[in-house]
């Protein structure tokens, strides 16, 4: 397959998907969550493939999540980019999906860490949501599949008031399983594939979907608040984050609330 906006590769049972957008911190349009899809599904029914790693480019950033800058996604699916497809397939393949988060892991980009079945991060990551700041939420497994994840208190802090969060932090919440020093993500995100790749894969999909079995109603929550979030995209409440956003300004939203 060829990409234009992520990298793919497979060594020694390993898959590895990094999101190559390093000039927009790795955020995501349509194409990149097409791209993600058919690399996700090719890795996922491999069966020389036990373990996929999910990253980004470069330093700075993992991932930052819908990229602002241009006027809407233009894709297919409900708000105009397959994002319940994406999400829907990090649970479905059989292998374990772990982020190796290595840099910021903001609105989106928090919301795949939070999907990924593990998550090894650098001590410099950090963590957080920005959807109410820019008019935007990820109305299921980013806010309910969360709140499973850390507890209701921290998800609705996390949402409420768009704050930054460190490694150290999102560990101690238990967003992320481990956090290094950055010299040593690699290695250590290699010894947890190592440690994965010694089970047997049956018994780790059958796991997986026990795990998925229990928050699988959330699937459900998400693609009927999908169809309410593509509405509040079009008001202009909701058209004055993207705006403020592009134009380096605060915005005024309550100004459009009737």
């Amino acid at each position: 397959m060829e990409f234009q906006d992520i990298l793919y590769s497979e060594a020694g049972g390993v898959a590895t998907i990094t999101i190559n957008r390093p000039k927009v911190y790795n955020a995501f349009n349509a194409n990149t969550c097409e791209e993600l899809i058919k690399a996700f599904s090719k890795a996922g029914w491999n069966k020389d493939i036990g373990v996929v790693v999910l990253t980004g480019a470069g330093e700075k950033a993992f991932c930052t999540g819908g990229d602002q800058s241009g006027d809407g996604y233009g894709g297919r699916g409900t708000v105009g980019l397959p994002i319940e497809e994406l999400q829907s397939v990090i649970r479905d393949i059989p292998k374990p999906v772990i982020a190796r988060v290595n840099g910021y892991a903001i609105g989106g980009g928090n919301v795949l860490v939070t999907l990924c079945d593990l998550a090894i991060a650098s001590e410099t990551a950090i963590f957080g949501q920005v959807g109410p700041r820019v008019g935007s939420v990820d109305p299921g497994f980013g806010t309910a599949y969360l709140a499973r994840i850390i507890g209701e208190k921290r998800a609705r802090e996390i949402w409420y008031l768009c704050r930054k969060y460190t490694a150290k932090e999102a560990l101690e919440w238990g967003l992320i399983n481990a956090a290094v020093p950055a010299d040593q993500l690699d290695a250590e995100t290699k010894k947890w594939c190592d440690e994965i790749l010694q089970m047997s894969p049956t018994a780790i999909a059958l796991a997986k979907r026990s795990f998925n079995v229990d928050s699988e109603n959330i699937r459900g929550i998400g693609a009927f608040a999908m169809q309410a979030l593509a509405l509040y995209y079009e008001t202009d409440e909701s058209k004055e984050g993207g705006n403020a956003f592009r134009e380096k300004r605060k915005p005024e939203f309550r100004k459009y609330v009737k």
